[in-house]
């Protein structure tokens, strides 16, 4: 099994102000050597992060706006490594969100409608904290965008249940132009060519979202891999993992602007170091620009 350890990106920032916001509401870095080792049990090697079983969640009392109580722990967990069945597709998946990421304080009831059928359980954390951008709202109520398959999924969550954080970047990819821009309020801060997956794995589009961070010594490839909250359409798995779509580099330069890859978005060293320090549930709109 390959040895992982965590990468702990920036903490998320007002878009207005231009700085941390304070306390637990702000905090997308990482549990410390608990999480390391959890990962270590839980991500195999290879192009797609994967393996493990997660520890199962204690049962709870009702999430805010449920009618009865929900054990929580009988529900399947929303994680890269599951599918959710009845979960939502995503309505809007070329549209802009405010920023706003959220983060569940426990394992959380993830509902198909506000007040509607529980059909998951999110943890807290799993590659890391778990952050995730909101792409709806409701009284009591938000939409996000789930890391499960199927890809593009969402559901709601207990608004009660979550401490909001803002995010003032996006992630653009143009598969098209075989390029990725990252925003910061809107405005471009770099832009980068970049490998994308070949005909028969190609890089799926749609809104997806930073899941995570981590490194891992047994791969030579990349030194920090940012997996995404989206699957490859092709690949169940790949590399002992559960076929997840993820952001890294490549030792040689020869695959920027090339479909080459299984699925993944290679990126040069520079754009990796920068993308490191963005914050957790930032979004990413992949489209065929």
């Amino acid at each position: 099994m390959a040895s992982h350890s965590t990468v702990r990106p920036a903490p998320p920032h007002d878009a207005e102000e231009g700085r941390p916001r304070r306390g637990r509401a702000a905090l997308v870095g990482w549990a410390a050597a608990g999480v390391a080792a959890v990962l270590a049990l839980v991500l195999g090697a290879g192009l797609l992060t994967g393996g493990g079983t997660p520890a199962p969640a204690p049962a709870s009392s009702p999430s805010a706006g449920t009618a009865a109580t929900v054990d929580v722990a009988s529900l399947p967990e929303s994680t890269t490594f599951t599918t959710i069945d009845g979960a939502p597709a995503d309505p809007s998946p070329r549209a802009a969100t405010d920023g706003r990421v959220v983060h569940p304080v426990t394992d959380t009831v993830v509902h198909d409608a506000p007040g509607g059928t529980p059909i998951a359980r999110m943890p807290a954390t799993q590659i890391g904290d778990t952050w995730l951008p909101v792409v709806g709202e409701q009284s009591g109520w938000v939409q996000v965008l789930l890391p499960s398959r199927p890809s593009s999924s969402t559901g709601w969550l207990p608004a009660a249940d979550l401490e909001t954080a803002v995010s003032p970047y996006v992630i653009d990819v143009h598969l098209g132009s075989m390029t990725l821009e990252l925003l910061r309020n809107g405005q471009r801060v770099d832009r980068w060519t970049v490998g994308i997956g070949k005909a028969s794995a190609p890089t799926p589009t749609g809104r997806t979202f930073l899941l995570g961070a981590f490194s891992d010594a047994k791969q030579k490839y990349s030194p920090v891999i940012l997996p995404l909250g989206t699957h490859s359409p092709t690949h169940d798995t790949f590399g002992g993992g559960p076929g997840t779509v993820a952001i890294h580099t490549w030792p040689t330069d020869d695959v920027f602007g090339t479909a080459t890859s299984d699925g993944c978005i290679r990126v040069p060293a520079d754009a990796l170091t920068t993308l490191t320090s963005v914050p957790l549930g930032t979004l990413v709109r992949i489209d065929e620009a």
